[in-house]
This record gives C-alpha cells, sequence and structure tokens, in this order.
C-alpha cells in the first residue's frame, strides 16, 4: 500500500490492569475502507475512540493524512485540522443527536463549527447527500425513524469534510433492510467524495458487503487479516472461523452460543 490515509503502529491502551488493544497495527488506503470485526470486549470500539482522538493512545502513533494524532491537542485550529482528518458516526442514532434541535439546526451547527461559511448551499448539498427532504430537515429526532436519525448523523459527520469516517457499529441498531439502505447510502458517498472508512462491526456480513479489507481483533489483538474476501472464504484462525459459523443462515434456529477457543 502507497501513501495510507491512516497508519495505525503498535497502539496499546491500557486501563489500569486492563489491556484493552494490544500491539495493533494497520493501515488504510486513500478511498477504500477497512473493517475491524470482533465480540464486544475484543477492543474494536477502543481503536474506534483512539483513531478519532477520544482517548489517548498507551502505546504506540495514529498518523492520519500525514499528521500524527497520537496525543491530544488543545489548539482551535489543530482540532478543527484534527475534524477535517477524521469523523465518527455512533452506534445509537437515538442518544446522539440533540432532541431539542430540528435536523437543519443539528447540521447547521455542525457546519459552523467547522468553519463553513457557505450556509443554505452547503446544507442543501449535505441533506441531499443523505437523502434529506425539506419535511426532514424542519423535524427534530424525535419524528424520525432510527434509519433517518442515522442518515442524520452521517451528515453530521460529513459537514466537517473529512478524509476518513470512522463507523463504530453504525447499522448495527437498525433492522436489516434499514441496513442495507445506509450501506447503499455509504458506498455511494464514497463514490462521490473519495472518503475512505473504518467499519467497527461484530457483523460478517457488513465487512463482506462495503469492505476491500479485514481485520479481526479478539482480546485486544489482531488474530486475523487480509483481503475481505480471502477472510471470510478461507479463515485461518479458529476464532474467525467461529465468528462466521455464528453467523445465521436460512434455515438457521437459535442454539447455544459457539465457544470461541
Amino acid at each position: 500500500m502507497t501513501d495510507p490515509i491512516l497508519t495505525v503502529r503498535n497502539l496499546g491502551k491500557t486501563f489500569g490492569t486492563f489491556t484493552a488493544v494490544d500491539d495493533v497495527s494497520f493501515e488504510l488506503a486513500k478511498g477504500s475502507s477497512i473493517g475491524v470485526v470482533g465480540e464486544s470486549g475484543s477492543g474494536k470500539t477502543t481503536v474506534a475512540r483512539l483513531i478519532v482522538g477520544l482517548a489517548q493512545p498507551t502505546a504506540g502513533t495514529i498518523t492520519c493524512c500525514g499528521n500524527d494524532r497520537s496525543h491530544p491537542s488543545r489548539a482551535t485550529r489543530a482540532r478543527r485540522v484534527r475534524a477535517r482528518e477524521a469523523q465518527i458516526v455512533f452506534q445509537d442514532p437515538y442518544t446522539s443527536l440533540d432532541p431539542r434541535q430540528t435536523v437543519a439546526q443539528t447540521l447547521t451547527e455542525a457546519l459552523r463549527l467547522h468553519g463553513d461559511s457557505l450556509g443554505p448551499d452547503r446544507l442543501q448539498e449535505l441533506a441531499e447527500m443523505v437523502g434529506l427532504d425539506a419535511r426532514l430537515l424542519a423535524s427534530i429526532p424525535g419524528r424520525l425513524s432510527g434509519g433517518q436519525r442515522q442518515r442524520v448523523a452521517i451528515a453530521r459527520a460529513l459537514a466537517a469534510e473529512p478524509r476518513i469516517v470512522v463507523l463504530d457499529e453504525a447499522v448495527a441498531a437498525l433492522d436489516v433492510s434499514i441496513q442495507a439502505q445506509i450501506l447503499n447510502l455509504l458506498a455511494d458517498i464514497r463514490d462521490a467524495t473519495g472518503v475512505s472508512y473504518v467499519f467497527i462491526t461484530h457483523d460478517l456480513a457488513v465487512v463482506r458487503q462495503v469492505t476491500e479489507h479485514t481485520i479481526v481483533m479478539r482480546s485486544g489483538r489482531i488474530v486475523e487479516r487480509g483481503p475481505t474476501d480471502v477472510v471470510l472464504s478461507d479463515p485461518q484462525h479458529p476464532y474467525t472461523r467461529a465468528l462466521l459459523d455464528s453467523v445465521p443462515r436460512p434455515g438457521w434456529t437459535p442454539q447455544r452460543r459457539a465457544v470461541l477457543t
């Protein structure tokens, strides 16, 4: 891979005596998408928080767009630069939006915070990019469906014109049909803008649909990596095989959870 837009090297994060992330390294090419897969507690969400600066690494480095993001910055200008490098979309669209603001107010505030002076034209561009009409722009989150709220969250992240968007289980709270709509939307946005994605997910169907490369995490460490189609069609690690075996198939009925060894 040449000139990666994101480079993570020997990343580590501890909380007291607990190691959440242990010696994690990977790269992301411009305009590409990587999946970070694992069960709850595997460390994947901590990796997401470290990339966007919501937590500080205990060890290792994070380089985004050629800039070191391994340590926090208090300077306003530096924070704005970082915001244009990477943004995050969280799992729960029901709690990630201000319930008192209309969609238009939420997006306008995001544009203002990131120094955008294009006003209504830029707001309309964002709305059209994620499929929000005038009625939805005038609505408060409580009047929107889960899929509509997640479209707002995606638009808010795109307001900064980031080079990378980290999606932390961004479709996990949605039903399957709405998941498909949001994943198709994200694919269209990437085609239109060239943005790169880091998909944090436990759902192997998601990475199959939207990523080119995948890393599999267990207990804070990477246990398998490679092109997504190879990882999913010919998994080498027993943990990856167990994750694949747990994916529901036609005729599937609930059974006892598989023991991962």
